[in-house]
């Protein structure tokens, strides 16, 4: 059945001026209640639209973050602890810079080139003396993706040395060079792949992007680069989400980028409200059904039709049904030959839930602000601002390893929570169901008790005393 319309959350799309719009009204097509509008004017803008936020009364404000706006949105998203943001601020931690694209790699041992990051250039300057080359030198904060221009590679200490002079690039920010036969795009909805495709440098060249002349084409994806694209979108637990996958001569499949800003067709963004909408009204809308490998025979279109078509739907295989194309077409994947149908119920198209704790908050993972630059001076040379300095996040590097925090059992949760006077075992059997887990329960606990409020019988009095106990027991 679904929400009625009474019980469906108040959307809000989150704009940004200058700033190019991901979704509008359009790739929400029969969302039945008015779809509000909140847009972002940057400087001194964030209580404004803090208010706006609130008096517009929003649950789910969607759309993607830029990263020079990033950290003000995490601050945004701690003082509206009710509001959804699709994508979260933690599944968008990857879009804010190379440096963090690493730091999520390297958590969740997703395989990627070996990487290295200073902060203090003395140390690099000496790496660089002494290393192997070729090095592939990149632009780690800000527009560093487009086209591939801020994408360098050195073969020598002084070709590295006059590069960084030239770009004062910060932090300095390199990788080993990786041989590769091509990189593979993969487009995700809710961990589904429903697009994959080859891009291929041109000959003699190493870069594969488009702009800089690389060639593209939709073939035979193979299930490795599909199957790590899925384990990187459940590890950043993204509604929906882009990978570029580097297929190494060497036979290794490894992440250049992840991020959920990318350039779709809109037939895929419309793909992406749809399956929002049915994930938010609880089955109410049709989920979207993209068989596994479409992109093959959408890819046999010109891109010049692709960019025209809206709202394609495909149907879903029944064997009663005599001619249907996706369920009769065998393709060889991996090692096996299989049914496309077969494929859609091994790659399923997930419900991606809201988490209540914070991964990746600010005060920990801001490198670029907590060790900018400081101002040049005319007595010195440009300074770090914390003389700290980041060793390179490799795996073979225990100092960057990431420590797991202590965790609250189920048993120490309700012996916390049942010492507030009004809440016994049944409310907290209910919070713990109503959240998902302990650890989101403890999320709650940390960013805004109020939210407790969501589960039955859990009054605002009750979520102050809990409060006031959480403050208690913190001390």
């Amino acid at each position: 059945m679904g929400l009625s319309n009474k019980q469906l959350p108040k959307l809000g799309f989150l704009y940004l001026d200058y700033v190019l719009r991901f979704f509008d009204h359009s790739n929400f097509k029969g969302w039945p209640n008015k779809i509000e509008t909140v847009t972002y004017h940057w400087k001194n803008d964030k209580d404004r639209f803090i208010k706006e936020v609130k008096r517009k009364k929003i649950d789910v404000l969607i759309g993607n973050i830029p990263a020079t706006a990033y950290e003000t949105f995490r601050e945004i998203a701690r003082e509206l602890p009710h509001v959804r943001f699709i994508p979260s601020m933690d599944t968008q931690f990857s879009n804010k810079s190379k440096e963090n694209v690493t730091r999520f790699a390297w958590k969740y041992d997703l395989p990627i080139p070996k990487t290295y990051i200073y902060y203090k250039h003395d140390n690099a300057d000496k790496f660089l003396k002494k290393c192997k080359y070729p090095k592939i030198i990149k632009k780690s904060y800000g527009p560093s993706n487009y086209g591939g221009y801020f994408v360098h590679k050195v073969d020598s200490y002084k070709e590295a040395r006059e590069l960084f002079d030239e770009k004062k690039y910060h932090p300095q920010y390199f990788q080993d060079f990786i041989p590769m036969e091509a990189d593979i795009r993969v487009m995700l909805i809710g961990h589904k792949p429903v697009c994959a495709f080859w891009r291929r440098a041109p000959e003699g060249e190493w870069l594969t992007n488009t702009s800089q002349g690389g060639s593209m084409d939709y073939n035979d994806v193979p299930k490795n680069v599909l199957d790590l694209a899925v384990q990187v979108s459940k590890a950043a637990n993204a509604e929906y989400w882009a990978c570029d996958v580097a297929y190494g001569k060497d036979g290794k499949v490894r992440i250049l980028e992840c991020a959920t800003a990318f350039a779709a067709f809109p037939y895929i963004r419309d793909w992406i409200g749809q399956y929002i909408m049915w994930s938010l009204s609880e089955g109410r809308f049709r989920k979207p059904h993209a068989p596994m490998f479409n992109w093959e025979e959408l890819g046999k279109l010109d891109s010049s039709i692709l960019r025209t078509m809206r709202h394609i739907t495909f149907g879903e295989y029944n064997s009663s049904y005599d001619g249907a194309y996706f369920g009769k077409k065998k393709k060889l994947f991996g090692e096996n030959e299989v049914y496309l149908h077969v494929l859609d119920s091994e790659y399923k198209m997930y419900d991606v839930k809201r988490r209540w704790t914070e991964e990746w908050p600010s005060e920990i993972y801001n490198y670029q602000d907590n060790l900018a630059l400081k101002p040049a001076n005319k007595s010195s040379k440009q300074e770090i601002a914390n003389d700290k300095d980041v060793p390179s996040p490799t795996k073979d590097e225990s100092s960057e390893s990431v420590q797991d925090e202590a965790k609250i059992t189920k048993e120490e949760l309700s012996d916390f929570l049942t010492s507030v006077d009004g809440v016994g075992a049944k409310k907290v059997e209910k919070i713990v169901k109503h959240f998902g887990n302990v650890d989101e329960v403890v999320g709650v606990l940390h960013q805004n008790t109020s939210i407790l409020t969501e589960v039955k019988g859990i009054t605002k009095k009750l979520a102050s005393k809990i409060e006031k106990a959480w403050k208690k027991l913190l001390k």
